[in-house]
């Protein structure tokens, strides 16, 4: 484990996040690390990108018409805001499946502007508004296609969670038995690899051309669809939605709890995966741009342009800048 992040007021440093870092070519090969490329490690929501690909694959995604901004939904830890609830909407409603089939439970949305809409308008906090009722969505749709249960689709012997499986293994290129299982904050299975299968299985992502003609399209339709409609992903002013717009459909990524963040680079095939050990979200953004800096996959402008992820400012209770965040590592060459 080795300092990432320094959090620093009044000119001095006051704590400091630590961590471990991998970047694995498209090949397996590992290319750069920091820390324990090799930890173990939960991959919560940054694989959602993987959880979609049965969706596409089984026939479901076309059946019920998803568009490009439909699958990126899938793949999201959303906001909440209208453009993502009214979407997951349209996508049960053409497979005829109610909002009260979504098992991802409640929680207050990202959006504070959404929350406030919903009291406003004296409407009760459903599972809709969940940051992973578009995943959950995908999930129910592929069940539906698939004639299976919809009530008990986020159970781990379940289909839908079955091929879930059976793809983070491949991609990963990772023997099944040996990925441990947890339950995620949303309730379906969680998938716990080390480090650098889960940059690996993003690298097959980005250069996908080795996994057959079948799979290969599907990760690129995937990806793709992620990096045209980045809101969906995330939502207004998120660090996924505005890193995919300033990648301008070069990189792709999806940030987990616990301070996880993948990354697929579509361009030279590197997949990058990132854990700050002591699981605060505050450092992973500005981790995994310093990340690309140092790999040359982000210059300057792209840096600027998202200077608030990349030098967060730390606000006292009045709203003055009183410090900031300075990413403090060089990656190690493998």
């Amino acid at each position: 484990m080795e300092k990432l992040v320094d959090v620093c007021r009044g000119g001095r440093v006051e704590s400091s996040h630590y961590g471990h870092i991998a970047v694995v070519a498209s090949d397996g090969k590992l290319l750069f690390s920091l820390g324990d490329p090799y930890r173990k490690t939960y991959a919560r929501s940054s694989v959602k990108p993987l959880q979609a690909i049965p969706v596409v694959e089984t026939g479901a995604a076309d059946r019920y018409e998803l568009s490009d901004a439909d699958l990126s939904l899938c793949c999201a830890s959303h906001s909440g805001e209208a453009q993502h609830t009214e979407r997951v909407l349209a996508i049960l409603g053409r497979a005829g499946i109610g909002e009260d089939a979504l098992q991802c439970g409640t929680h207050i949305p990202h959006s504070q502007d959404a929350y406030q809409k919903l009291i406003a308008a004296g409407k009760k906090l459903t599972p809709l508004y969940s940051n992973c009722s578009g995943k959950h969505t995908g999930m129910l749709i592929t069940a539906k296609h698939m004639g299976e249960s919809l009530e008990d689709y986020y159970k781990p012997d379940h289909p839908v969670q079955q091929r879930i499986l059976q793809v983070i293994a491949e991609m990963a290129d990772y023997p099944i038995e040996q990925i441990e299982m947890g339950t995620d904050g949303c309730g379906v299975p969680v998938h716990a690899l080390p480090l650098e299968r889960l940059a690996y299985a993003f690298a097959r992502m980005a250069h996908p051309d080795d996994l057959g003609e079948k799979r290969a399209n599907t990760a690129n339709r995937i990806t793709a669809a992620m990096m045209k409609h980045p809101e969906m992903v995330g939502g207004t002013g998120r660090f996924c939605t505005d890193f995919m717009k300033a990648a301008r459909g070069r990189l792709f990524g999806k940030a987990g709890a616990e301070s996880v963040y993948l990354i697929g680079d579509r361009q030279t095939g590197v997949g990058i995966a990132i854990k700050v050990e002591d699981g605060n979200g505050r450092a992973a953004y500005p981790t995994a741009l310093e990340t690309l800096r140092q790999l040359g996959l982000l210059d300057k402008s792209q840096l600027d342009e998202l200077a608030h992820h990349y030098r967060p400012i730390v606000k006292n209770a009045r709203q003055e800048n009183v410090g900031e965040l300075v990413p403090s590592f060089t990656l190690h060459k493998c």
